[in-house]
């Protein structure tokens, strides 16, 4: 989701994305609103950082984390890639699966937030994280939860706004506090993981949808070795 943080239906014949919800329902009603809110969120564009990290990379299994109206996830399903697509917001994958119809391509989609979705362990190839709205708990549990969804050799792509992780609570109620950071996951790292990209680097913004202000990016690719 590139978003700040702070700031359709499916054809008959075919099952819902958002069946099953799985999460704190709180969570899903404030994305489910922030989306209701607006015809569209987001550019429709893949995010410019997962479209340079990817280019040299066989494709294979992605989970797409906070796919939003599925624009990363129909992009990666187009190069090869056999795609799972995990967001909150049940209006977003609504959206995203007509999206994904429209392009003729096959994405799967699951309704849930990372930290209770099931998912299988250490099984993509890539695991992405554009800009995710992911809660910080005492246990790391977002954290790791990434992590442990990347298989053997594969890589965790997690992309956010820089500066935003040292600003100060908001008025409007966003404390950067509440959520997960790249440097968050960069500190659990052990020896079964590389560092291939720890970096802030001018950002590659889509034209148009929310988060479209921000200019840098702060990236991390690591590798699990093992």
């Amino acid at each position: 989701m590139t978003d700040d943080i702070a700031a359709g239906s499916p054809a008959p014949d075919s099952p819902s994305p958002t069946d099953g919800y799985v999460g704190d329902p709180a969570v899903r009603s404030e994305w489910d609103n922030r989306y209701a809110d607006r015809h569209q969120l987001w550019s429709g564009r893949p995010n410019g950082a997962l479209v340079a990290e990817v280019a040299g990379l066989t494709p294979g299994r992605v989970l797409d984390v906070g796919c939003g109206e599925g624009a990363d996830a129909i992009w990666l399903a187009r190069g090869g890639w056999d795609v799972t697509a995990l967001d909150v917001s049940g209006v977003a994958l609504e959206r995203a699966a007509r999206h994904a119809r429209d392009a003729g391509v096959d994405v799967q989609w699951v309704h849930a937030a990372l930290t209770d979705a099931v998912l299988p362990s250490a099984s993509f190839d890539l695991v992405s994280a554009q800009y995710p709205a992911l809660l910080r708990t005492p246990d790391a549990a977002a954290e790791r939860a990434l992590l442990a969804a990347v298989a053997p050799g594969g890589v965790l792509l997690l992309v956010h706004h820089a500066g935003m992780d040292t600003q100060h609570a908001h008025e409007s109620g966003f404390d950067p506090a509440d959520y997960v950071w790249p440097s968050m996951v960069a500190d659990l790292l052990d020896d079964d993981w590389r560092v291939e990209t720890n970096e802030q680097r001018p950002r590659v913004a889509p034209e148009g949808g929310a988060g479209a202000h921000h200019t840098d990016d702060l990236v991390l690719r690591v590798r699990r070795l093992r």
